[in-house]
C-alpha cells in the first residue's frame, strides 16, 4: 500500500507539472472535440462507436510479440452515429487511441487490469478508447446525464477501469518517467506532435455556394452576424473573416470559432460550405480549363462536396459533372438529396468504377476535363479527421497517419494504383485536360506518377499527345519550366497541397472559333451579366439561309473581274517609280465558281509618299488621291476574317473611285488603234448580300467626262486587254 500511495502521489505531481506546461497546447485540442462537455466524458453511444473504429484500424502485431488480444470485431455491423457532432467525436477517440495504443496496452499489463477474467477479448477494444478518456479526464469519475440512453457494455467496462484507476495511474506515471516525457504527447514521433500543433492552429476554409447566394449576400450577411473582414489570416481577431488568395470564391475563417459559425444558417443551409483549401484549387483549376458545353468526369466517389463544388461553378443548363463509383443505391439516393439541397442540378451518378469505364463510353462523350483525385498516404494533412470525414476516405489511412509516416511497400502500392487511374484517364481521346491533386508530401506519389504517365504515350498516335501545363490561376507563382507543379507544403495556414493540370498541345492546324473563345471567357466568369448561350433553331436556320444566298449571289462575270485586277496590279507596279505600293493579290490562280471571302480581299499599303500629278490624268487632281483610297483599303482589310458562327451584318455600300481604264476603239477608216476620249471608272461596291467582305468591282455606266485633257505622258497599252 505504501508503494501504491507513492505513485499515486507521483503521478498527481506529474499531471499538475504537465498541466501547467502545456496548457496552452491542449486548449485548443480541446475545443475542436464538440461532443466534450468540460472535459467529462462522452455519451456510451461514442465510446461504442469509437470502440467499432479502432478494432478496424488498431495495428496488429506478429504472433510472438502479441500480448493484449483483441478477439473478433466487436460488433459486424458498421458504427451507427446520431449526428455529425457525434461522428467527429467517434473518430477522434478511436484516432486518439490508435496514437496511443503501444502505451495503453503497457499501461494495461503494467497495472495488472489485463488479463481480466470479467472482460472477454472482444471488448478489448472499448476498454482501450475509455482508457484513453479516463486518463485524459485525470482518472475523474464521469458525468452522466439522466437523458442519456444507457449502453450495459460501457458500464461494466467503466466500473472496472475506475476501480483500477489508482493502478492505472501509476502505471501511467511510470511510463512518463521511462521516456523522460513530461506528458504522453511528449512520447510520439516529432512528426506527429508538429502535426498536432498545426492542427490546433489551422483556418477553416469554406466555399460559397453561387448557386444559393451571391458573393456580396454572403459578405452582407456575416456582416449582420457580427463578422468583420480582413485582408489576411495575420490579421485575424475575435470574429473575423477574410479572402483566400487563390479562389475567389473561398473564405477563410479562424479556427478557434469552429463551433460558431458551423451552428449558422449559413452553414446548415448549404450556402458556405467547410472544406479543405486542396480541393477547392482542383476544382478551380478544372474551371479555367473549361468551355460553356464540356462536360467534367470526377473519378472519384469519395469527394461529395468536390463533385458539388464542381457542379456550383460549371454550366448548369449546358454541362454536366459525372462522379463515378457510387455503388449502392441507398447512396445514391442519399448523395442525390444532398445535391438537391445545394440546388446541384447537373450532377450524374455513375456506379462504375473509373477504371471499369471504357473512353468509348457514350455518355461521356463530351466530357473534355477529368479530374482526378486518387487515394493517396494523405501525410500532409494536418487534421486527418476532417480530412476522413468532409472527403469520405478510408478510415484506414488513420493506421499509417497515426505513426507519422508508411511503409515502402504500401507507398508503393499506393503509387502504382494512382498511375494505373492516371494512364487510364488519358486514354479518352475526346479529353483534352485531367487535373490531378493529392494531399501527399511523398515525390513518389506526385511527380513520378505524373512524368511515368506522360512518358508512357498511352494517349496514342492519332491525338495530341498530353504535356505539362500549369494552372492558369497561378501563373505568378510558378517561376520556371522545373516548377511547372503547384506545391503547398503543410503549414499552420494550409495543409499540403499537390497540382498536376495535363492538357493536349494544341494542334497547330486548329484554329479557334470565335465562340470558343467566348465560351472559355464565360466559363472562367469574365463575362458575368453576359447571356451567352447556344444558338436558337431559328437563327441556325438563318445561317443556312444566308449561305445558300451567298453562293447565288456570286457573279457570273469573275473572268472581269480578274482581269481588272491584274490591271490594276501593273497600274499600281508602273506608279511605284514614285511611291511605294504593293501589288493587289489577283484571284487568277483560285477556280472561278469558288470565289468566297478570303479569296475576294484586297491588300494596299499606306502609300508614304502622295503621287505627283504629272503622272495622273487631269480629271484626278481634284479626286481623292490614292493615299486616302489606300486608307479606305487599309481598314477594309483589317476586318477580321469572317466564321459561320459570327451573326450577320449588313454592311453599308462604299464608293471607292479607282484610276480610269482606258478602252480602246478602232477607227473604220484605219487599223491604228486611238485612245478614246472617253473614260471608264471602275468602282469598288460592297455587296448588300450576306456575302460580308466580299468586294467586287464594277463598271459603272455612268461616263465622267474628263474636265482637262489627258496629258502625253499617259501610259499607252499596246495589247489591250478587254
Amino acid at each position: 500500500m505504501p508503494s501504491s500511495k507513492s505513485n499515486l502521489m507521483l503521478s498527481s505531481d506529474i499531471s499538475d507539472f504537465r498541466e501547467m506546461a502545456i496548457s496552452n497546447e491542449r486548449e485548443p485540442v480541446e475545443k475542436s472535440t464538440t461532443s466534450l462537455i468540460e472535459n467529462n466524458g462522452y455519451q456510451d453511444s461514442v465510446y461504442i462507436n469509437a470502440a467499432k473504429i479502432f478494432q478496424g484500424i488498431r495495428n496488429e502485431k506478429p504472433q510472438d510479440k502479441i500480448l493484449v488480444r483483441y478477439g473478433n470485431e466487436l460488433v459486424p455491423s458498421l458504427p451507427d452515429f446520431k449526428d455529425e457532432c457525434s461522428q467527429r467525436s467517434s473518430y477522434e477517440l478511436a484516432f486518439s487511441a490508435l496514437k496511443y495504443q503501444d502505451l495503453l496496452e503497457n499501461i494495461l499489463l503494467d497495472s495488472c487490469f489485463y488479463p481480466c477474467q470479467s472482460i472477454p477479448d472482444e471488448l478489448t477494444s472499448l476498454v482501450v478508447v475509455m482508457l484513453y478518456d479516463l486518463q485524459d479526464r485525470k482518472f475523474q469519475a464521469r458525468q452522466i446525464s439522466d437523458e442519456e440512453e444507457s449502453i450495459p457494455e460501457v458500464r461494466d467496462v467503466e466500473h472496472y477501469l475506475y476501480s483500477f484507476k489508482t493502478k492505472l495511474a501509476a502505471a501511467l506515471a511510470r511510463c512518463r518517467i521511462k521516456h523522460d516525457a513530461l506528458s504522453i504527447e511528449y512520447i510520439l514521433p516529432e512528426t506527429l506532435r508538429k502535426q498536432e500543433q498545426r492542427a490546433s492552429a489551422l483556418p477553416l476554409y469554406a466555399w460559397i455556394n453561387t448557386l444559393k447566394r451571391s458573393l456580396e449576400d454572403i459578405y452582407k450577411e456575416l456582416k449582420k452576424e457580427g463578422f468583420t473582414k480582413v485582408e489576411s489570416v495575420s490579421d485575424f481577431e475575435g470574429y473575423t473573416y477574410c479572402l483566400d488568395k487563390h479562389c475567389h470564391d473561398v473564405l477563410v475563417f479562424p479556427a478557434s470559432l469552429k463551433e460558431e459559425i458551423l451552428n449558422l444558417e449559413l452553414f446548415t443551409g448549404y450556402k458556405l460550405i467547410l472544406q479543405d483549401k486542396s480541393r477547392s484549387l482542383a476544382v478551380h483549376s478544372v474551371k479555367a480549363l473549361l468551355n460553356m458545353d464540356d462536360d467534367i468526369i470526377v473519378a472519384h466517389m469519395g469527394s461529395w462536396l468536390t463533385a458539388a463544388h464542381m457542379s456550383v461553378l460549371s454550366n448548369q443548363s449546358t454541362s454536366k459533372v459525372f462522379v463515378c463509383g457510387v455503388k449502392s443505391q441507398a447512396k445514391e439516393v442519399e448523395l442525390k438529396e444532398l445535391f438537391t439541397r445545394m440546388e446541384c442540378g447537373n450532377i450524374e451518378l455513375l456506379h462504375e468504377d473509373f477504371t471499369e469505364i471504357e473512353p468509348t463510353d457514350q455518355r461521356l462523350q463530351k466530357a473534355k476535363v477529368i479530374l482526378l483525385l486518387p487515394r493517396c498516404s494523405g501525410l500532409g494533412v494536418s487534421n486527418p479527421i476532417e480530412f476522413i470525414l468532409n472527403e469520405h476516405e478510408d478510415a484506414g489511412l488513420l493506421r499509417d497517419l497515426s505513426q507519422g509516416s508508411v511503409a515502402e511497400n504500401k507507398l508503393h502500392i499506393l503509387a502504382e494504383t494512382q498511375l494505373q487511374e492516371l494512364m487510364h484517364a488519358m486514354r479518352f481521346n475526346k479529353v483534352q485536360a485531367i487535373v490531378y491533386c493529392t494531399c501527399s508530401v511523398y515525390p513518389e506519389e506526385n511527380e513520378a506518377v505524373v512524368n511515368k504517365a506522360l512518358e508512357s504515350g498511352v494517349e496514342g498516335s492519332k491525338v495530341q499527345p498530353y504535356r505539362l501545363s500549369p494552372p492558369l490561376w497561378c501563373n505568378s507563382e510558378i517561376e520556371g519550366p522545373s516548377d511547372i507543379f503547384f506545391k503547398m507544403e503543410p503549414s499552420e495556414i494550409s495543409n499540403c497541397c499537390f497540382l498536376a493540370v495535363l492538357a493536349r498541345q494544341r494542334d497547330p492546324a486548329e484554329v479557334m472559333s470565335v465562340k470558343d473563345i467566348l465560351a472559355r471567357a464565360a466559363a472562367k466568369g469574365l463575362l458575368e451579366g453576359l447571356d451567352i448561350g447556344k444558338s436558337s433553331k431559328r437563327e441556325e436556320k438563318r445561317k443556312k439561309k444566308s449561305k445558300v444566298t451567298q453562293q447565288r449571289n456570286v457573279p457570273k462575270d469573275t473572268g472581269v473581274q480578274t482581269n481588272i485586277v491584274e490591271f490594276l496590279n501593273r497600274e499600281m507596279i508602273s506608279i511605284n517609280t514614285n511611291s511605294e505600293v504593293s501589288p493587289i493579290k489577283a484571284t487568277g490562280g483560285v477556280p472561278q465558281k469558288n470565289v468566297n471571302q478570303t479569296n475576294s480581299s484586297i491588300q494596299l499599303k499606306k502609300i508614304t509618299k502622295p503621287i505627283s500629278n504629272s503622272s495622273l490624268p487631269g480629271m484626278l487632281k481634284n479626286t481623292p488621291t490614292l493615299s486616302s483610297m489606300s486608307k479606305v483599303f487599309e481598314r477594309r482589310t483589317h476586318i477580321r476574317k469572317p466564321r459561320a458562327e459570327d451573326k450577320m451584318v449588313v454592311l453599308k455600300p462604299v464608293e471607292i473611285v479607282l484610276p480610269p481604264v482606258m478602252v480602246p476603239y478602232f477607227n473604220p477608216q484605219g487599223n491604228k488603234s486611238q485612245i478614246s476620249a472617253q473614260h471608264y471608272y471602275y468602282r469598288w461596291i460592297g455587296i448588300k448580300s450576306s456575302a460580308r467582305d466580299l468586294f467586287i468591282p464594277s463598271l459603272s455606266k455612268r461616263l465622267v467626262k474628263p474636265k482637262e485633257t489627258l496629258p502625253s505622258t499617259m501610259v499607252k497599252h499596246p495589247r489591250p486587254w478587254i
